[in-house]
């Protein structure tokens, strides 16, 4: 085929196309290695398979491209996934630290409400104590004072049982036949009820019983009371039933003649005393 100057041709013609494709030392090389295939050529075969390699290799680094370009995009997704993936741990992490915290905080509360109820237990405790100890105190003071009731009471009917037998025969004709005492008399029911003030006596020849009770401030609630607890429970055990009430005072102004009008006598504890006494 020829001298210099057709080789330095073919290489150059060569070099230029294989640029398209390759690189400029490959292709550089490749061309000097066909050049020197071309000189030593026996037969168009050869060159025609050496086009072929060519060919192949051109392929293969266009398919090496492809794949590398390809693997770069998958890398590139890869870096981004593995940023999403990071951020998403970064909010999971951030909301778990929150959440430790809101823990702590409920914990507190938690335990600052515990020590609110165990002291309010406490003094819930504390105040029942108190009441308690008021309840006692409150009930020896009312048995106190109604011992002393009673006392008062008894000491002005045990008066009366010595002054009432004049002021009924004064006021109503009455005399009494046995010393009025104290004492507990069956009812109607065959229950034995106490009666304060008790005694047979005579009215107009006819035979009464005395029945009546002390207070030492009387009420119409004391009134009431004497007729359902006493006159009431004596209906039909006596025949004739004379009933009165003493008192040292009444608790307001329509006390006696609202015993009047129940048809209780009333006496007070200075009609005890003898005309002129004191």
């Amino acid at each position: 085929m020829g001298g210099g100057l057709n080789e330095v041709g073919i290489s150059e013609r060569l070099t230029t196309r294989l640029l398209e494709v390759f690189e400029e030392r490959q292709a550089k090389v490749l061309a000097e290695v066909i050049t020197e295939a071309y000189d030593g050529l026996v037969k168009v075969s050869d060159f025609n398979e050496l086009k072929e390699i060519v060919r192949d290799l051109a392929e293969a680094q266009r398919a090496s491209e492809a794949r590398l370009t390809r693997l770069e995009e998958t890398v590139a997704d890869l870096i981004e996934a593995q940023r999403a993936s990071e951020a998403r741990l970064t909010r999971l992490e951030k909301t778990v630290a929150d959440l430790i915290e809101a823990q702590r905080a409920s914990e507190a509360r938690l335990t600052r409400l515990e020590e609110t109820v165990a002291e309010l237990a406490e003094a819930q405790r504390r105040t029942e104590e108190s009441l308690q100890k008021l309840i006692e105190e409150h009930r020896e003071t009312r048995r106190q004072l109604g011992g002393l009731a009673m006392t008062v009471g008894y000491g002005l009917e045990d008066r009366a049982y010595q002054a009432l037998p004049r002021l009924l025969a004064r006021d109503f004709g009455i005399e009494v036949r046995e010393r009025l005492h104290r004492r507990y008399v069956k009812d109607r029911k065959g229950e034995y009820i106490e009666v304060n003030i008790v005694g047979e006596a005579v009215r107009d020849g006819e035979r009464i019983v005395i029945v009546g009770e002390g207070k030492s401030q009387l009420s119409r609630n004391d009134v009431d009371n004497f007729i359902r607890k006493k006159l009431n429970r004596l209906e039909g055990v006596f025949e004739r039933i004379f009933p009165l009430l003493v008192t040292y005072m009444i608790s307001s102004p329509d006390v006696e003649d609202y015993a009047r009008e129940q048809g209780i006598v009333l006496y007070y504890s200075y009609d005890f005393y003898p005309e002129g006494g004191g």
